[in-house]
């Protein structure tokens, strides 16, 4: 059965609460003018799109939003011809008088500890330039072994500077070297420089080496402006580079499994401190110091003694230098850091020169292509004193101009020791 429709409630009198029919212009109960009655707050509720009344709300349209005090006899009603806002939005379910939104929000700036980084560029191969360089450094175009960072080193500080360089053969530098400058008690300036030489045959000689020239340079820099004599400095810097050198022989546990016919990490060590009127090396294997003068007038030496067969055959008397370097076993040290070793007997020597030069301090990939102290001084640029950094630069050329068959190492120190602050010009 159908049902009518349900009448709204009629709106009543704001004086006696008496109803009121629409369009009234008094009340007819107590005759308040209605006129007069403020509209309603225009608290803008949510209308449905097919214009029926919510469960509970009264069907109809809404109250008549507030609007300039309508002319005589007007009551209210809009003019002829216009639609009010509730008249319009009652049947659509649509409200007309909303303010305008803008066209577009404020955004919330985003939070700077949110940003997600750039991803770095792709490396590119050093040979073909196209091939992307994958995490092992290898071009996954071509295969190339992309330089390393330790490939080619370069540093000067004060008036001491040293270059090391991978060579010509070897896929890695084993190399490495430590340089500084510091002042002795006194005031007076002080120069130091480490050369190291990881042994190729022993496991991770690359770190070994560089394990050992950070330990001998940070116990030198740090004995001799504490007032430690420079020869005894030297000598507690090789024993801390040894202890270095051993420690990696169980760190990574693993090292060994993966070439356990590889003896423990290994090096080499030479080094120099030069003072204001004092040369001190200190060596145990087959790196060298040469004393080279800035009067090429005046002989040029060599400061240290190699740990190695050849060396034992001609202080035996047994082969002349000549004949004990040419042979195949002449580089075969006796002498060397690492927990494989023999028991350490650290070199070192003081020198007084009796006038300016240079000292260079190398591996054996220099001095092969300039063995003999008189040949190292052809190849030493007459302002190495001066230029420790050309220097060096000059003698790394040229033992890879010779063929570079092995990693090269120098460091170049000006004798005596400059003020602070000097280097190359």
């Amino acid at each position: 059965m159908s049902q009518m429709p349900r009448q709204a409630a009629l709106p009543k009198c704001p004086s006696c609460a008496e109803p009121v029919e629409p369009g009234d212009l008094f009340c007819g109960a107590c005759g308040y003018d209605l006129s007069v009655v403020p509209a309603p707050p225009q608290d803008h509720p949510t209308l449905p799109m097919t214009g029926t009344a919510a469960p509970g709300e009264p069907v109809g349209p809404a109250p008549a939003p507030a609007a300039d005090p309508p002319g005589p006899g007007a009551g209210g009603a809009a003019p002829h011809g216009q639609e009010s806002g509730d008249e319009r939005s009652a049947g659509s379910g649509v409200r007309f008088d909303r303010p305008a939104e803008p066209d577009e929000y404020p955004l919330q700036a985003p939070d700077p500890r949110l940003a997600v980084p750039a991803a770095a560029p792709a490396r590119l191969c050093v040979a073909c330039r196209t091939g992307r360089v994958d995490d092992d450094g290898y071009c996954e175009n071509c295969g190339h072994a992309q330089p390393r960072e330790r490939d080619h080193l370069e540093r000067e500080t004060g008036p001491v500077a040293a270059v090391s360089d991978r060579g010509l053969r070897h896929h890695r530098n084993e190399d490495a070297f430590a340089v500084g400058h510091t002042t002795l008690p006194d005031g007076t300036p002080a120069a130091v420089a480490i050369v190291c030489d990881g042994v190729s045959s022993a496991t991770r000689p690359d770190a070994a080496s560089l394990a050992a020239s950070r330990a001998a340079g940070d116990t030198l820099l740090a004995a001799l402006p504490r007032g430690t004599h420079p020869q005894t400095a030297m000598h507690e810097a090789i024993v801390a580079a040894s202890h270095a050198v051993n420690a990696l022989a169980g760190e990574p546990a693993t090292a060994r499994e993966h070439a356990p016919h590889q003896n423990a990490p290994a090096c080499t060590i030479v080094g120099a401190v030069v003072t204001s009127g004092l040369l001190v090396v200190g060596w145990v294997g087959d790196s060298r110091v040469y004393w080279v003068p800035t009067d090429r007038t005046a002989p040029p030496a060599r400061l240290t003694e190699d740990d190695s067969w050849a060396a034992q055959m001609v202080a035996a008397g047994l082969m002349s230098e000549a004949e004990a370097y040419a042979d195949e076993r002449a580089h075969a040290i006796t002498g060397w850091l690492g927990a494989d070793a023999y028991e350490l007997e650290p070199h070192t020597a003081c020198f007084r020169p009796d006038r300016p030069g240079a000292v260079v301090v190398c591996t054996d990939g220099l001095w092969n292509y300039a063995e003999t102290a008189e040949e190292m001084s052809e190849v030493v640029p007459p302002d190495a004193a001066t230029r420790p950094l050309h220097g060096a630069r000059v003698l790394v050329g040229h033992a890879l101009d010779g063929g570079g068959h092995d990693n090269v190492t120098v460091a170049v120190l000006p004798f005596p020791a400059p003020p602070q602050g000097a280097g190359s010009a």
